[in-house]
């Protein structure tokens, strides 16, 4: 029982490494409109994939452990403690909750649903910080829009950055989602 607890961790450990690696592989896009942060990268790829192989928990705990390094490693943005908790640590760790459909059957590639499961829940996590905490920094016009509402800003600004990463998530989960089928039967 142990050895298995054991393979999980180490698998857990160089899933996070390697979307460490990949955090620094990135398109910023929010600076350039005068924001705080966001950018398109790969890091969900192996986050989502790990939460399928080992299960929600699993995936949950990996996206927390992810998301608090890369704060501290790749060049995090916060304004304040309660932005670094929601946009890194909690923000990823929603990323694991794909991992509670991995037994579920769908229409479409079971890997599919758990991406789409796991950027929702990323997205949720950015929304209620663009309300909350960044609300008091939303300019007058964004994207040639006038801002009069938090919620619109947060849905613009993080859909901006999380809208390209959902869809490449989506897609790289839904391209390898045979590996991860046979993956998974050998477990």
């Amino acid at each position: 029982m142990k050895n298995k607890q054991l393979v999980k961790i180490t698998e857990g450990a160089i899933i996070i490494a390697l979307a460490i690696g990949l955090s620094y592989l990135k398109i910023p896009v929010g600076f350039a409109w005068g924001g705080f942060g966001g950018s398109i990268d790969l890091v969900m790829i192996p986050l989502i994939v790990y939460a399928i192989r080992r299960g929600g928990l699993w995936g949950m705990g990996a996206g927390l452990i992810f998301g608090t390094l890369k704060f501290f490693l790749a060049e995090g943005f916060a304004v304040n403690w309660q932005s670094m908790l929601l946009d890194y640590s909690l923000a990823y760790m929603m990323v694991g909750i794909g991992g509670f459909v991995h037994k579920a059957k769908y229409s479409v590639p079971f890997s599919t649903v758990a991406a789409l499961l796991g950027c929702i829940g990323r997205f949720a996590v950015h929304f209620i910080s663009g309300v909350t905490i960044y609300a008091e920094y939303m300019p007058e016009k964004f994207f040639d829009i006038t801002m009069t509402s938090p919620a619109l800003y947060s849905v613009l600004y993080n859909g901006s950055y999380m809208i390209p990463n959902s869809i490449i998530a989506v897609i790289a989960c839904t391209l390898i989602s045979v590996p991860i089928n046979k993956a998974l039967e050998k477990r």
